[in-house]
């Protein structure tokens, strides 16, 4: 695959910016991409830490000259600071403007679309000042699809963009990014509606989807759930339009963080040969959460974020079922923060079933969700979408087998009986047989649970392999544009 230039823009990069998956990936991408040779660049905004860190002389930043930012107004000045991917020579380039991003929070404020439209526009603006022209813009979700927009447009007549290449990569087609349509002359372009706005309205996923060269998800069965109704969150028309530039490429998982054999957080390390050495675990997270330790009792988890999209309008009755006995004996433990409703659901069970279940709803403690990955039995992943998700690739990295629904990522990544067990319908009743299933093998078949757990292990979710799917993209969208190899 000849090397290409890749300019990569998101509104998280971890470990600078992190919300939850998305800042996983661009976090890790780009190291992929760098060592199968491409010239990768990244830019986020530089969030309220970013310039603190500057400010208390941090040698890992450094400043480069401000930009005048082309707007349809006229120019506004923002700063730049330049860094590095940790343990790589990956640049990463911040664009500084307090008003916008020295805030408290990285999202939920109105003005959010002009934020980050100000953001594509300037660091598409950078690569002018810097002289290096990307083969391809590589744009993550709606908060970034003002470049993209840009470059369709107004960019098509500026000799420093005309040919560059886009990819649109979706992570979560229900955010989408409403604008008032004064947003595209703050930004520059002009251009009429689609379909899928409202009257007097900017929908920027739309826009994306809409503008880019080609188009991805992050699993191939959210790729083609997108193309239903049920699935399309509005947009299924748009996307079932553009259904031939619709990819799939699997998320993948950084084994340096998520590696069992190596992992300080685990009160002993294992592999696939020493799965015996994940009792320890067990134990020790048994012990964290006041339960008894027994280790023939099954310890169920879930570690997510507290929203609806996960299922967990499935989760009372069968944990009301799964506590009172229903399948035998059992455990239960709970990580995760978000909807009150859902924090106060878990609490209530908390009390209800003290010594049987454990929730921790307060603060995501990192720590303590390698422990949960490393010493829980099963992890429990009911969602009503999952466009890739990352928690079952963990649980099978660490040998705790994923319970989940068919959807999504979750479908191409659980195998049933295979590495784990699924259900299809969205329903407290195939939640509820699914868990069943598992539960049985666990306790009358333990070579087959152990020949589950290894298998899990052993899959191969490395972003080698994702980032050569994207190493395709790149070159089909270049290739549209005119580009060939050197």
């Amino acid at each position: 695959m000849p090397p290409l230039k890749i300019l990569l823009l998101s509104a998280e990069v971890k470990p600078f910016a992190k919300m939850g998956g998305l800042g996983d990936v661009c976090g890790s991408l780009p190291l992929a991409l760098r060592a199968l040779g491409h010239d990768v660049r990244v830019a986020l905004p530089a969030y309220r830490p970013i310039e603190e860190r500057f400010a208390k002389g941090d040698s890992d930043l450094r400043a480069l000259d401000p930009l005048s930012v082309p707007l349809g107004f006229g120019a506004l000045g923002a700063g730049v600071f330049e860094s590095r991917l940790p343990g790589s020579d990956v640049p990463v380039y911040f664009i500084a403007e307090k008003n916008l991003f020295g805030r408290e929070r990285i999202y939920g404020y109105q003005d959010d679309p002009y934020r980050f439209a100000f953001f594509s526009r300037a660091a598409l603006h950078l690569t002018v000042v810097l002289g290096w022209r990307p083969d391809v813009v590589h744009a993550h979700d709606w908060h970034t699809a003002p470049a993209i927009t840009w470059l369709a447009t107004a960019g098509r007549g500026d000799p420093h963009f005309h040919d560059i290449a886009s990819l649109f990569t979706i992570h979560n087609l229900s955010h989408q990014g409403r604008a008032p349509w004064g947003v595209f002359d703050y930004l520059g372009v002009q251009g009429g509606g689609l379909t899928e706005e409202r009257y007097g309205e900017v929908n920027f996923m739309a826009r994306g989807i809409y503008h880019a060269t080609l188009v991805n998800t992050v699993s191939p069965t959210y790729a083609r759930e997108i193309l239903t109704y049920e699935g399309g969150s509005g947009l299924d028309s748009l996307l079932r339009y553009r259904r031939h530039d619709v990819h799939g490429i699997l998320n993948g998982l950084d084994y340096a963080e998520w590696n069992p054999a190596s992992d300080a957080c685990l009160a002993r390390p294992f592999d696939s040969a020493t799965l015996a050495d994940r009792q320890h675990n067990k134990r020790a997270l048994q012990a964290r959460a006041h339960l008894p330790q027994r280790p023939e009792v099954p310890l169920l988890a879930m570690i997510s974020r507290l929203e609806w999209q996960k299922g967990l309008d499935l989760m009372g009755h069968v944990l009301h079922l799964l506590m009172n006995d229903f399948a035998g004996e059992a455990q239960f433990v709970v990580l995760g923060s978000g909807s009150q409703k859902y924090v106060d659901m878990f609490r209530h069970l908390a009390g209800y079933h003290q010594g049987k279940l454990a929730a921790f709803l307060d603060i995501f403690d990192n720590d303590l969700a390698h422990l949960i990955y490393g010493g829980s039995d099963m992890l429990l992943m009911p969602s009503l979408f999952e466009p890739c998700g990352l928690g079952q690739l963990i649980a099978m990295r660490y040998g705790s087998v994923p319970v989940a629904r068919a959807t999504g990522g979750l479908a191409d990544t659980v195998f049933d009986g295979a590495t784990g067990f699924t259900f299809g319908d969205y329903s407290t009743e195939a939640f509820w047989q699914a868990i069943q299933r598992a539960l049985h093998i666990y306790r009358v078949d333990p070579e087959t649970w152990l020949a589950i757990q290894r298998q899990g292990m052993l899959s191969d979710f490395s972003w080698e392999r994702s980032a050569r799917g994207y190493g395709q993209l790149y070159e089909w969208a270049s290739a549209r544009l005119g580009w060939k190899p050197a």
